[in-house]
């Protein structure tokens, strides 16, 4: 269906057949049945100048008159109509909602134009006959009254028309682009609330592993210490009070890490807006947490705890950032662990490289022995997978695996830049 200039108000269409509204409708009907009665008072003078009954003429012009009615519809036939009758002097309304009708529409420009200049034409020409015929004027009277005739019933409605459908296409434009944005504003808050509900789990899953290699290479030193205070409490009281002391500072030690920790997330927002704001919320812990200078006391306490442990360092520390160094400290530190959950009395050599750009580190285990007992420490599964997380968030390598004698070793290599 081709659509005028019309305004368009409500929503839906409820009109019927080719009408968007009723109202639509009953304004077209209305016009048609104006142009039939305008059309059959024009029938009489045409059928006196016919020579055919008025019967007929009045007839003919309702019928003409009517195809207004048809103007949304077709407006390329409604203007033929008012083009075709303009010799029998009427349809002056029909030619003229007709031709406001088709400069309104989506009908190509250039068939607007052709049509309006044949009713242009065919006005001037009706108009100079009958002028020319019915008063004693002068010939460029006549042909400058002609002409004015022909310009005010054609050239006003053509320009309304093409105003009123521009106006029209652009306010639909604008509720196309305004319908667009507000899809693509859902859209981007969609993802955003996914960024953000990935940010959240992200910072979940960083605090879970921050809590775990606080915690688990601390708890797991003191259950080690406790068990042997339990086998040399009766035999050796000096012993068993140097084990009760170490259980102490153990958990100290626990608690002063896990308040720092818990100071900072406080500190911060628990809900980031973005993935760019889950990174920072542990900032502080990278800042005051653990270095690599530590290592020599972390593996004192392993020692202390009755584990053989080499320290092997090789090449000069130039310092790297803090991330690095905590996370070179706590894969240490969780590959103790480890061997204190599933290798014990077995012969633990850590190595420690610094390189051109980069640190490497090993913490491997040979065999258990078979002499020493087992603590019974509980294992979640996630020391290897939250140390692989670590080093491969940093740009890194790490690789993990038995050796060959039976043994386990595992080996990170980090940059001192990210990649």
């Amino acid at each position: 269906m081709t659509s005028t200039g019309e305004e368009r108000d409500g929503m839906g269409r409820d009109g019927p057949w080719w009408w968007e509204r009723r109202r639509s409708a009953a304004l077209d009907v209305g016009l048609g049945a104006v142009s039939a009665a305008e059309c059959a008072v024009e029938g009489v003078p045409f059928a006196h100048e016919a020579g055919i009954p008025v019967v007929l003429g009045v007839l003919f012009g309702v019928v003409v008159g009517a195809t207004l009615v048809l103007r949304r519809r077709w407006p390329i036939a409604v203007v033929l109509v008012a083009i075709a009758v303009t010799p029998a002097a009427m349809g002056f309304l029909l030619a003229v909602v007709g031709l406001y009708t088709l400069a309104s529409s989506d009908v190509p420009r250039r068939i607007t134009a052709t049509l309006a200049s044949m009713s242009l034409a065919g006005t001037f020409v009706v108009m100079y006959m009958r002028t020319r015929g019915d008063v004693e004027a002068d010939g460029t009277l006549v042909v400058v009254l002609s002409v004015f005739v022909a310009v005010a019933l054609t050239v006003p409605p053509v320009l309304l028309g093409l105003y009123i459908g521009a106006r029209r296409r652009l306010m639909e434009s604008l509720h196309e682009r305004a319908d667009s944005l507000e899809r693509e504003l859902s859209l981007l808050a969609d993802r955003a609330e996914e960024r953000a509900e990935w940010a959240r789990t992200e910072e979940r899953t960083r605090i879970a592993r921050e809590m775990h290699d606080v915690v688990a290479h601390r708890v797991s030193l003191m259950v080690v210490h406790a068990a042997a205070l339990q086998a040399v409490a009766a035999k050796d009281p000096v012993k068993a009070v140097k084990n009760a002391a170490l259980v102490g500072d153990m958990g100290r030690q626990a608690l002063t890490e896990l308040r720092e920790m818990l100071g900072v997330l406080r500190a911060e927002s628990p809900k980031p807006a973005s993935a760019s704001l889950a990174r920072p919320a542990l900032v502080g812990i990278f800042e005051d947490g653990p270095s690599m200078d530590e290592l020599e006391a972390l593996v004192g306490q392993s020692r202390t705890a009755g584990m053989v442990v080499e320290l092997d360092v090789r090449g000069e520390c130039p310092g790297y950032p803090a991330e690095v160094e905590q996370t070179a400290y706590r894969v240490v530190q969780e590959a103790l662990t480890n061997c204190h959950k599933h290798a014990p009395g077995a012969k633990v050599v850590v190595r420690l490289a610094h390189r051109d750009g980069e640190v490497a580190m090993q913490v491997e285990n040979g065999p258990c022995d078979g002499k020493a007992a087992e603590p019974g420490l509980p294992s979640g599964g996630n020391g290897l997978v939250g140390m692989r997380e670590r080093v491969l968030g940093l740009g890194g390598v790490f690789v993990s695996g038995p050796t060959d004698d039976g043994g386990f070793k595992v080996s990170a290599v980090l940059p001192r830049e990210r990649r």
